[in-house]
């Protein structure tokens, strides 16, 4: 299942940085989203723990695919990339460190300058630089990618909007697991996705995809191609 955000004609949340999201005209007249030189893509737990088997059955499997798409046009762009990785205090997890579950994936091994948050908790935030490095380096914009889309990623996301940061959830670029809630019931994880996904569009950021993306990161050399500026 893919989650869309619809954007045109919504209100920006209050908390977002004025001026973080740009926007432009596109040629037929309707708007097309667009941001800034230094959006800041956010990788979140994309390591090698998450495939065993503990966790159960996993949703989008083109996750890892998508990733990399955006990770090579960052790269390309010379646009910042950060880093999350899970440093599970838990003896039993797979993330814990000193395993090789706790490595990244190797497609999205970190090039070196690339910024590495190491965390103990949800939240890339809590317990580690984060926001302090995004301030010191004037990054307002997070795209936000990895795992698990109902934890890590959405807390993050949830905390990024608090914290004034414009953040973008890319649906088709997040994943999550079957759960069983306190009902009893186990809930299957296109559900879960796609109720995360929700909770965080419009109030605590945008959720796109893709492509959407990908368009946006144009829209932007466009941009600065017309006002003589490099992208």
């Amino acid at each position: 299942m893919r989650w869309i955000g619809v954007l045109e004609g919504r209100k920006r949340p209050r908390n977002l940085i004025v001026g973080a999201p740009l926007s432009r005209t596109h040629h037929s007249g309707t708007s097309m989203q667009t941001f800034s030189q230094n959006a800041a893509l956010l990788i979140i737990d994309v390591q090698n723990g998450f495939d065993e088997p503990c966790w159960g059955r996993r949703n989008n499997p083109e996750m890892e695919a998508r990733i990399v798409e955006l990770l090579d046009a960052w790269r390309a762009s010379k646009r910042p990339v950060i880093h999350a990785k899970h440093m599970s205090v838990d003896p039993a997890s797979p993330l814990r460190p000193g395993q090789a579950g706790n490595d990244f994936k190797i497609r999205m091994t970190p090039m070196p300058g690339e910024y590495v948050v190491e965390k103990r908790v949800n939240s890339c935030f809590i317990g580690t630089a984060l926001e302090a490095e995004l301030r010191r380096r004037c990054h307002d914009t997070l795209v936000i990618v990895g795992m698990t889309t109902n934890h890590c990623v959405s807390t993050t996301a949830r905390m990024a909007g608090n914290l004034g940061f414009d953040a973008w959830v890319v649906s088709d670029a997040t994943a999550t697991f079957d759960r069983v809630g306190p009902d009893g019931i186990k809930y299957p994880a296109e559900q879960i996705q796609s109720i995360a996904l929700s909770d965080l569009n419009g109030e605590f950021g945008r959720v796109v995809d893709t492509v959407t993306v990908l368009a946006a990161m144009q829209a932007a050399v466009d941009t600065s191609v017309a006002r003589g500026e490099h992208a």
